[in-house]
């Protein structure tokens, strides 16, 4: 008979949160409180992405001015360069960036929920990185939030013009039409990386790696209606993204079946009345 691998399986990702200097409030394992006085969170992952984080933090710096008061989370998700050394030596540009870090490696969904997790503001935007979004399109994104009527939208940057290879643009242009057909999301660019959303709304969604990508059909199978609102979207400034269309693709159609499983299993009640 063949023995047993005494090999363990590796662990699930559960990153140890490391607060970068003393301006972190300390409990960093929780959900803050929501701030009523903080109009805005801005929350950012990163992963290996040094030389970009100066210039999109200064970018960030000027365009949130009019939204006072805010705040500005930068998640590193264990990155290898001086990504983290760049975040900290920026914080004399932008006194209300925040900085956490994971001890290791867990993926773009888990260092977003991180972020999420430790804002404070009601309203949360997601930003990338890389340079590639305009950090002057979250006020107007804000304001289409605010004057919403009923269940806090979700509002998804639409990138109308997209500044990738080819083989992206097809393989991003492909895969947003088969969550639309399947999930039924009414989002053109589901894989957006600017979205706008309620911070609760948010973590009351179950948790999973690629959770970003599906925040239209699953925020509005709870109810959150969509808000679509056009962004510029420009090339990288530096370095190559850390996906490829392939690792994407495989593990994109896993996450697509969970999420249609979640729809058929959600049951909603259309009216609720107390006698």
């Amino acid at each position: 008979m063949t023995p047993r691998s005494s090999t363990a399986p590796s662990p699930p990702c559960r990153p140890r949160l490391q607060a970068a200097g003393p301006r972190e409030p300390p409990a960093l394992s929780g959900v803050h409180q929501v701030d009523t006085s903080l109009r805005i969170t801005v929350v950012a992952a990163v992963l290996n992405e040094a030389p970009n984080i100066r210039p999109v933090i200064t970018e960030i710096a000027a365009a949130l001015q009019a939204l006072r008061p805010f705040e500005v989370i930068f998640v590193d998700d264990g990155s290898t360069d001086s990504t983290l050394a760049e975040l900290i030596a920026c914080r004399d540009l932008l006194p209300e960036l925040r900085i956490l870090s994971h001890d290791r490696r867990c993926g773009k969904s888990a260092a977003l929920h991180t972020g999420i997790a430790a804002a404070r503001a009601r309203w949360v935007a997601t930003i990338d990185g890389d340079g590639q979004d305009d950090p002057r399109e979250i006020a107007p994104m804000l304001a289409l939030a605010e004057g919403a009527n009923g269940a806090a939208p979700l509002v998804v940057g639409v990138r109308l013009k997209r500044n990738d290879s080819f083989s992206r643009r097809f393989a991003t242009r492909f895969a947003n039409g088969l969550r639309r057909r399947l999930l039924q999301d009414g989002c053109p660019d589901t894989g957006a990386p600017m979205k706008l959303f309620e911070r609760d709304a948010f973590l009351r969604l179950p948790q999973f790696e690629g959770l970003h990508r599906f925040l239209p059909a699953l925020l509005g199978t709870y109810g959150h209606p969509l808000l679509c609102y056009s962004v510029r979207h420009r090339a990288r400034l530096h370095g190559q993204s850390k996906y490829t269309n392939w690792n994407r693709a495989l593990v994109g159609l896993r996450d697509m079946i969970g999420v249609i499983w979640l729809q058929k299993r959600t049951v909603r009640p259309r009216r609720v009345t107390e006698a």
